[in-house]
């Protein structure tokens, strides 16, 4: 079939993207679902930082490609041997395949899964095939869903079926932001009722990671950024307090305020500098967690003395430690019951042929959460 897609066809473009134009809007030929496989027509996708990670070259991936990790949709068609859902079915995608046969699946971990990191490298679906077609010429999968186009082929493992009641754009933001940041707070660090918690970093995953604080019943939550108008809407969402990561004294102002710092420290940002802010305010004892994606090519460093004298753990979050067919539904159910208000980070709306634009404003960190809208035309 024909459809309209986003393609990336160069990395490490300069800036403005909206001049460089990155992402080029063409239809393209999307094959039918294979054995195994779905075609869905996307509802709502996210634009997130790891897709400007991409875009940008800290995480280098093969091109072309078409983008699209975070999104929504409802199934159309069915590939031989999928039994289980159905034409009609609306899904939200998961950004990691799971086989559920290797030992990670197995061991109740299936967002680490061993089988799909070696497909996912090379651009392709669990089956190492690819759907993705330009002029007859192979196209590369993000993350085996590319959901930055009107319809997507995924594996049946990138889906998880949701309530059909809810708007497919708000969906998309449970395939990724949600679980990573709910995730690492109640999933990765298991906070306990009455804690303190320092959340860093408050685009979408770490305003995700703020809700689930208050979800969780930390007592204390600091939220920390380098923007004032998003610490103020954190305060909204549940923030005890903030502080600006600007303000050279901003880890002295935290460990003063909570006695030598907090229980939890979570980096959501995806730097290193962000890292190091949460390793800083972790107390003596505490954990530090950190689900955001830094280049590829960086790293962080720390006094090993002091993490065995101050006896620190340090731990990493991938999509929230989520079992997506368990938690994308609860997470959406505490959504409708108002306890969990992801919809309140959404920034704007935006169409195929506003992508460039859309992420100017996040690179410029002017923005939450942008939602495309696939068959929204400008």
């Amino acid at each position: 079939m024909k459809m309209r897609a986003a393609i990336l066809t160069t990395t490490s473009a300069p800036q403005p993207f909206a001049k460089s134009k990155p992402l080029s809007i063409e239809e393209i030929e999307l094959d039918p679902p294979g054995e195994g496989e779905v075609l869905v027509k996307v509802g709502g996708a996210g634009l997130c930082h790891s897709d400007l990670s991409i875009i940008n070259g800290d995480r280098p991936r093969p091109v072309p490609m078409v983008p699209g990790h975070e999104g929504a949709g409802e199934i159309v068609e069915v590939g031989p041997g999928v039994h289980d859902v159905k034409a009609g079915d609306h899904i939200c995608f998961t950004f990691n395949v799971s086989c559920g046969r290797c030992r990670r699946c197995l061991e109740g971990r299936p967002y680490i899964c061993e089988r799909s990191a070696a497909p996912r490298a090379v651009g392709a679906l669990l089956s190492g095939a690819k759907r993705l077609r330009r002029n007859g010429q192979e196209l590369n999968h993000a993350s085996g869903v590319s959901c930055f186009a009107e319809y997507a082929v995924v594996d049946r493992g990138s889906v998880v079926v949701i309530d059909r009641t809810l708007p497919l754009d708000v969906a998309a933001l449970f395939g990724c932001a949600v679980v990573t940041g709910v995730g690492a707070v109640v999933n990765t660090a298991r906070i306990e009722p009455g804690c303190t918690v320092a959340i860093v970093g408050l685009g979408g995953v770490g305003l995700s990671g703020l809700l689930g604080a208050v979800l969780g019943g930390a007592g204390r939550i600091i939220a920390i950024d380098l923007s004032d108008d998003k610490l103020g809407l954190a305060r909204q969402l549940g923030a005890t307090d903030t502080v600006n990561a600007r303000d050279a004294d901003h880890v002295e102002r935290v460990r003063d305020m909570t006695n030598g710092g907090v229980d939890y420290a979570f980096d959501l940002a995806g730097t290193i500098k962000a890292i190091e802010t949460a390793y800083a305010v972790t107390r003596w004892g505490g954990t530090t967690v950190s689900a955001g994606l830094s280049p590829a090519s960086a790293s962080f460093s720390i006094k090993q003395g002091l993490m065995v004298t101050e006896e620190k753990t340090i731990k990493g979050s991938y999509m929230g430690s989520c079992v997506p067919v368990r938690d994308i539904p609860r997470y959406i159910a505490l959504y409708q019951q108002g306890r969990l208000p992801v919809d309140r980070m959404v920034s704007r709306r935006v169409s195929l042929d506003e992508l460039n634009e859309g992420f100017d404003r996040l690179q410029a960190v002017a923005t939450v959460r942008q939602l495309l809208v696939p068959h929204m035309r400008h």
